[in-house]
């Protein structure tokens, strides 16, 4: 399962990121979901691999616009790119109106079915290989995370049940290998009965905007990946005294460091911070407040930077 960013920012856009958006990515490489859209995301996926064609399911995290105003347009575009196939949009009820009149006052006609979900009823969203819970989260207005689950992840044939149940090997097996159904002895054979994962499935949560992490406690065990917003660093907070419903870096490291999260990926950095390390104040300044008081795998997330989760548990950068 991979990672990759196509807005890091907060609120407005910087000259080197865009605003929120994140790309989830199947273990298979090919088809994807997106978390959040920015205005903006569909130039930001010109500059990566993904596809909208390949595109799953989008979640919206919550209604302000630096996490939704991005997508009529990228609606729009997957229209005129050829896609057909159905797109569910999962997404806060408040937002149905504003989508269907965005697309009917512009004249846009999408040739594939979109089904608009209410982010508020969501129950486990499931495609073949993922499924997909919401937790609420604190902030301004309604918001939450997103919970990703593989489901039978790299699926190996369950040769014991193959041989328990006297199905000769041979060219049935190999159509069962690939998710085919197949016929023996005059019954059917789904390949999903005799396929099983060959090791556990990830999970990564992937966070609206937040200030309480604590409120991630129950689903944040186990986790392999804590994607969560760090806006602000604690002297930023403290010398304007309201966090505006954001977190600080050093509140998310602490709560990763007792949930025991393996990798802790903070983005949703105020635009106040630069990338020159000679002006202040510094993105520095946001992984040094966390480094104290996280010991995990710690990335600061940077635009279009693709991550992976290796045999070894860690998130890592893939090199383009």
């Amino acid at each position: 399962m991979d990672l990759q960013f196509l807005g890091t920012s907060s609120g407005v856009p910087t000259k080197s990121r865009n605003v929120s958006a994140t790309a989830v990515i199947e273990a298979s490489g090919k088809h994807w979901y997106l978390v959040d859209c920015g205005e903006g995301t569909q130039h930001q996926l010109l500059r990566s691999s993904l596809s909208v064609r390949d595109l799953r399911a989008i979640f919206i995290t919550h209604v302000h616009g630096d996490h939704c105003f991005g997508l009529p347009g990228l609606l729009a575009s997957a229209a005129m790119g050829g896609r057909s196939e159905p797109l569910d949009l999962i997404l806060p009820t408040a937002l149905h109106a504003w989508v269907r009149l965005a697309l009917s006052a512009s004249d846009t006609h999408l040739p594939y079915p979109l089904r608009l979900l209410p982010v508020e009823q969501m129950a486990p969203w499931q495609s073949a290989q993922v499924q997909v819970s919401a937790v609420p989260l604190s902030h301004r207005v309604p918001s939450v995370g997103f919970v990703f689950t593989e489901l039978n992840p790299e699926p190996r044939l369950d040769v014991q049940r193959l041989v328990a149940e006297g199905i000769p090997r041979g060219p049935l097996w190999g159509h069962l290998a690939k998710g085919l159904t197949v016929e023996h002895a005059g019954q059917r054979l789904e390949a999903c009965d005799y396929l099983k994962a060959s090791r556990p499935p990830r999970r990564v949560i992937v966070c609206g905007d937040n200030d309480n992490p604590g409120l991630l406690a129950e689903v944040a065990r186990d986790v392999d990946v804590l994607v969560h917003e760090a806006t602000y660093t604690q002297p930023i907070v403290e010398r304007n005294g309201n966090s505006f419903g954001h977190s600080t870096a050093a509140a998310v490291a602490q709560f990763a460091e007792t949930a025991g999260v393996r990798n802790l990926v903070l983005t949703h950095f105020s635009a106040r911070y630069q990338a020159d390390p000679k002006r202040s104040p510094c993105i520095d300044d946001v992984r040094e407040e966390a480094q104290k008081y996280y010991c995990g795998h710690l990335t600061l997330a940077r635009d279009l930077q693709r991550y992976r989760i290796g045999r070894d548990g860690y998130l890592l950068p893939v090199m383009a």
